[in-house]
């Protein structure tokens, strides 16, 4: 048992350590360029290996997708979890995702933007794995507005599901044109685009206002 057991471990450690190569190679080169061969090069491991690891191209796309899922939620999501739900944590959630973006957190930058411009037009279960990360963060988004509105901290009329879409089309954006120009101006533009909509629809100038003065150039 214990020779078993020493095994699966080797085993769930490589994988970890191949599967941390293939979510920033993906981020660059896309999920659809994501072979056994380059990722065998980039983790520098046998191919052998990798295929015995994942088998297929799809499954370790599929598990890339999770991996890197897995890295969003690390380094957005359980942050914001420490305010408090409203805008306090709505916040968290911008300001966090401008960090994971700005720093590289992903060195192709945010790797679902890349991957759903590689398969938006190829379906199948790659493509569905990369849509419902996409809705879950949506879906978090709005409903943590949704809990704002609830609070009174949003104009009671907001519609959260709106602002989510929003808020999301601005961060992309943000994070393609900074990737283009290779400068971090793109986050201090849409930091104040984020606050100015928070202060249209209702927030505390006091909470957004240390969120749209954070200096993006210099971190």
């Amino acid at each position: 048992m214990e020779h078993i057991d020493g095994r699966r471990a080797r085993g769930d450690a490589s994988r970890r350590v191949v599967l941390a190569s293939a979510v920033d190679l993906a981020s660059i080169d896309g999920l659809d360029g994501l072979t056994i061969g380059r990722l065998a090069a980039a983790a520098k491991v046998s191919k052998s290996n990798v295929a015995t690891l994942f088998g297929t191209k799809e499954r370790l796309q599929l598990a890339t997708v999770e991996a890197a899922s897995q890295r969003f939620r690390e380094s957005v999501l359980e942050p914001a979890r420490a305010q408090p739900r409203g805008i306090r944590r709505i916040i968290a959630l911008l300001d966090r995702w401008i960090a994971y973006s700005r720093d590289r957190v992903f060195e192709g930058g945010c790797f679902f933007a890349s991957a759903a411009v590689d398969l938006d037009a190829k379906p199948g279960p790659v493509r569905d794995a990369v849509a419902q990360a996409f809705e879950s963060w949506s879906s978090y988004l709005r409903v943590s507005i949704g809990y704002a509105i609830e609070l009174g901290e949003l104009d009671a009329e907001t519609d959260a599901a709106q602002l989510a879409f929003e808020f999301t089309a601005l961060l992309d954006g943000a994070n393609t044109r900074s990737l283009l120009g290779d400068t971090n101006e793109p986050y201090v533009l849409v930091r104040r685009a984020l606050a100015s909509r928070l202060l249209a629809v209702g927030a505390d100038a006091d909470v957004v206002d240390p969120f749209a003065d954070v200096d993006d150039l210099a971190a």
